[in-house]
């Protein structure tokens, strides 16, 4: 389901623009219609208060609590059932992030990720990825969305960006703080920055060899690790955000000296974070995390070659949570090999 056609409905019923904007926003803030001090009565047309309740079921529905996986570090991640049955996942993030899913399943076949085992099965509408958002706000203060769950942002482009200049706008959360994240597709660079809300950009990078970055990305937009630096370095001196470079670091596949230069030499000098990521161990996955020791010195080995550099923890790794992991038990994948 998309937006648009939840404000029509609005409208069919007498509601004005301001209205609608209203009962949008209460749903994206995850607040009940009639729990503020000003009550429906006072502001909404007697035929839009009537069809409410229907609405408002119809909106939770979107996105249900299936279960939850909170974690040590203060994150959780949350099953989420869809309306057709379906499920997918968020993560409820320290200081107040959320990472959004975009698809059930995913058609790049990333072969460090357990998302993408079963393929594309649907894309999501843009009410689904706000109703995650919305679900999300109802356990805690979100500030920050991230759309880096299930699922590749640039294969259901139309709906993220929808999805995107709604939660810019009426979901209150700052432009910086919506973060696309894409293993680089040439529509993104194109599109992103006609928007009326300009997100952040997140480029999964975890290779500067082409041919290795094509093993892991099986499926993902052939294009040559220095020209996608390029394309992200134009985005990101127009829209004044760096780029926010992710790099899974697998043991003993790009984890050497040799990687190590190569950033160097791509990234010295961009308006670019790289973000290395130790793999967060999956179930029915062969891949190992290299050694915190050695997961530190990498980092600390760009930051002193001018590479701002940060070496982050993927979120509840205690709970066996990585992206995909939850709706994999719940499947029950089988175990694969790179």
């Amino acid at each position: 389901m998309r937006l648009d056609p939840i404000r029509q409905r609005l409208y069919a019923h007498g509601a004005k623009p301001c209205h609608a904007d209203h009962v949008l926003r209460l749903w994206a803030q995850g607040r009940p219609q009639d729990g503020g001090r000003v009550r429906p009565e006072d502001y909404l047309p007697l035929e839009v208060r009537n069809a409410l309740p229907q609405l408002t079921d119809e909106l939770r529905g979107l996105a249900r609590l299936r279960s939850v996986h909170p974690a040590a570090d203060g994150s959780e991640r949350l099953l989420v059932g869809l309306a057709d049955g379906q499920t997918v996942e968020s993560v409820l993030l320290p200081r107040d992030g959320l990472c959004v899913s975009t698809q059930v399943g995913c058609a790049v076949g990333c072969a460090f990720c357990m998302t993408g085992r079963d393929g594309l099965l649907r894309q999501l509408g843009s009410a689904e990825i706000v109703a995650q958002v919305a679900l999300a706000r109802t356990r805690r203060t979100v500030r920050k969305v991230v759309f880096m769950g299930m699922g590749e942002p640039s294969h259901n482009l139309d709906n993220v960006l929808d999805a995107i200049e709604f939660l810019g706008t009426t979901g209150g959360i700052g432009h910086k703080n919506l973060v696309f994240s894409t293993v680089g597709d040439r529509r993104v660079f194109e599109r992103l920055p006609q928007g009326k809300v300009k997100p952040a950009l997140a480029l999964s990078l975890h290779s500067t060899r082409a041919e290795l970055r094509a093993r892991l990305m099986p499926r993902a937009p052939r294009i040559d690790p220095e020209e996608l630096v390029e394309l992200a370095e134009r985005f990101a001196r127009a829209t004044g955000y760096p780029i926010q470079y992710q790099w899974t670091l697998l043991e003993g596949i790009n984890d050497d000296d040799a990687e190590l230069d190569a950033i160097v030499r791509l990234l010295r000098g961009k308006y670019a974070v790289m973000n290395m990521i130790p793999y967060n161990s999956v179930d029915g996955l062969a891949f190992r995390r290299p050694s915190d020791a050695r997961a530190l010195t990498l980092a600390r080995s760009l930051n002193a070659r001018g590479v701002l550099t940060k070496l982050r923890q993927s979120a509840g790794q205690d709970v066996d949570g990585g992206c995909g992991q939850l709706r994999a038990r719940e499947s029950g994948m089988r175990r694969v090999s790179f």
